[in-house]
């Protein structure tokens, strides 16, 4: 019997809301285009399902669709952004307190001459 998926059933709230916000804004950009769902569907090649189930947020939509959709709209370039490491302040502290490339052991030669 294959294992349930605890995401899907039951996300945390803020992962539900964002996905739902992203849904929403998804429909609105549908609409200030004058597309319907059938027509965006049949570019995308997937069921009108699949666009009404991206476009209320439903966790266990495929992030294609959601891409996809992005794409359609003209949106696509707005996705460079979702986990950019620039932005991340762990990242970022990782990055500034690495001396080197790679962890060398103690005692390997180094570029001090």
């Amino acid at each position: 019997m294959p294992k349930s998926n605890s995401i899907i059933k039951a996300p945390p709230f803020e992962v539900e809301a964002a996905i739902r916000r992203l849904g929403a804004n998804l429909r609105m950009a549908r609409l200030a285009r004058n597309l319907s769902i059938a027509d965006v569907a049949a570019k995308l090649g997937v069921s009108p399902r699949a666009i009404r189930n991206a476009e209320t947020g439903k966790p266990g939509t495929a992030i294609g669709v959601y891409l996809g959709l992005m794409w359609v709209y003209g949106l696509i370039s707005q996705v460079q952004d979702l986990a950019d490491p620039a932005r991340d302040e762990a990242v970022m502290r990782a990055a500034r307190a690495r001396t080197h490339a790679y962890p060398t052991r103690k005692g390997a030669l180094d570029n001090d001459f």
